[in-house]
């Protein structure tokens, strides 16, 4: 794996029920910058995710991650050091827990599950809520937020782990202008820092802006590399007008 990769994805196969839904995908992830992976509905995206983080198994080929300037580390072997954002329509928000026990859980990883918060992780937790525009909102009950609040609330999590490596899945689906531009500006502070950030992403108009490497797939990877050289017309029409014909799949992302 080249040092300069942080994520990279050898001939990954994944089928539900036999049908395809990812097919072949061979790519690599810079380190240090903000990735988007885009695609039209049904093209995968959620699923080449969940695929790096160990929720579904692919068929065949292969996820390794560099972190700490090791090579060819698995999952496992990095989860610790590897945060990641579900989306937020996966989450069930009537559980009862506050803001507070929800951003903590980015602490477990360093913890262990069966050890109490210390004061230092209570603090962080603090200190991330602060970040991301919710310092009085520790308390209150999960059901009782917003959509956009909710994102923030998991960003936080996800800040509280200390990670290397940050994917998130579409963080800026349902949310506000205001909200979005908060998660945009801790995205790319992360980066600053040396973080690498993957995001799926659904809005073409902000890729440019946003993001400085890109990933388009539609069940096959159509293209990827800097923004600037790879997010064209060409290349965008291709991964939304093509049809794949790999099975027939749920046209809702997967």
């Amino acid at each position: 794996m080249e040092k300069s990769s942080a994520i990279t994805i050898n001939r990954l196969t994944v089928a539900y029920d036999a049908r395809p839904v990812l097919w072949n995908i061979t790519a690599s992830l810079p380190k240090g910058q903000l990735s988007a992976i885009i695609g039209p509905n049904g093209a995968g995206k959620s699923t080449l995710i969940k695929s790096m983080v160990d929720f579904i198994k692919p068929i065949t080929g292969t996820v390794s991650f560099q972190t700490d300037g090791k090579n060819s580390q698995s999952y496992q072997e990095v989860k610790d050091r590897l945060a990641y954002v579900p989306q937020n329509t996966t989450v069930d928000w009537d559980f009862p827990t506050t803001v507070m026990d929800v951003v903590l859980m980015g602490r477990y990883g360093k913890l262990g599950w069966f050890k109490r918060p210390k004061k230092k992780d209570r603090e962080i937790a603090k200190q991330m809520l602060m970040k991301v525009g919710l310092p009085t909102f520790a308390d209150r009950q999960i059901s009782q937020l917003s959509g956009g609040q909710r994102q923030r609330v998991f960003l936080a999590r996800a800040l509280a782990q200390e990670a290397d490596i940050y994917i998130m899945d579409e963080p800026l689906s349902g949310v506000d202008m205001k909200t979005e531009r908060i998660i945009m500006k801790l995205l790319r502070e992360l980066v600053n820092e040396g973080k690498s950030v993957v995001v799926v992403h659904h809005d073409l108009q902000t890729v440019e802006e946003y993001f400085d490497y890109v990933l388009l797939i539609n069940q096959e990877v159509v293209g990827a590399g800097p923004v600037e050289t790879t997010f064209t017309e060409e290349l965008i029409n291709e991964t939304y007008h093509q049809d794949r014909n790999l099975g027939e799949v749920s046209r809702s992302d997967v």
